[in-house]
């Protein structure tokens, strides 16, 4: 796996339009349901992967601009080292802008929630969850977060073409891991 780094966020129970039941919250990587903490892109703070190295720097830019931390869940990502290209089935290598410096620190403290699957159409930032967004979730087995439990059943689910009609590709495997408070001496 690939360390992409923290970010915060504000994680919020199943929205009612989002029918299946076994799902309690919204841990998708994108923060078309579940927001991140702030339009941190214009800060210019983030790293190559479009999270941050530290979450003391989330809560340092928190500190800075008047953001709250009250309700907010700092989690880490990781991802599987190749992206899914959903036009041709193909998996392919990606990495951090390299324009951008990446030093992510590695959680210590962590526990895995699941795995989301993200679209980078635009090979940045991600861009949506489709498990959650586009409901995909009705189709393939997630757990209580709306994700998805082992990591060889998310490659097989893009490798069938579950996604293929969800959001423009590629697709990239996220590890979704919660921090315990206070992990890796940060928070």
């Amino acid at each position: 796996m690939i360390a992409l780094g923290y970010m915060a966020k504000r994680i919020v129970e199943r929205p009612g339009w989002l029918d299946v039941p076994s799902v309690r919250d919204v841990y998708a990587v994108s923060d078309c349901i579940s927001p991140d903490f702030a339009n941190y892109i214009t800060f210019w703070t983030h790293n190559g992967f479009w999270f941050f190295d530290r979450p003391s720097y989330i809560a340092r830019l928190c500190t800075q601009h008047g953001i709250s931390l009250d309700g907010l869940t700092f989690v880490y990502y990781e991802a599987h080292p190749q992206q899914f290209d959903n036009d041709d089935h193909t998996w392919r290598d990606f990495g951090p802008d390299p324009d951008t410096k990446t030093d992510v620190f590695a959680a210590t403290a962590s526990t895995l929630l699941g795995y989301d699957i993200v679209c980078y159409s635009m090979q940045n930032s991600p861009e949506c969850s489709p498990l959650s967004c586009n409901h995909v979730a009705t189709d393939v087995q997630v757990n209580s977060h709306c994700l998805i439990d082992s990591l060889d059943y998310a490659v097989q689910c893009l490798e069938t073409g579950i996604f293929d009609n969800a959001e423009p590709g590629p697709m990239r495997i996220v590890a979704v891991h919660s921090l315990r408070t206070g992990a890796d001496g940060e928070q």
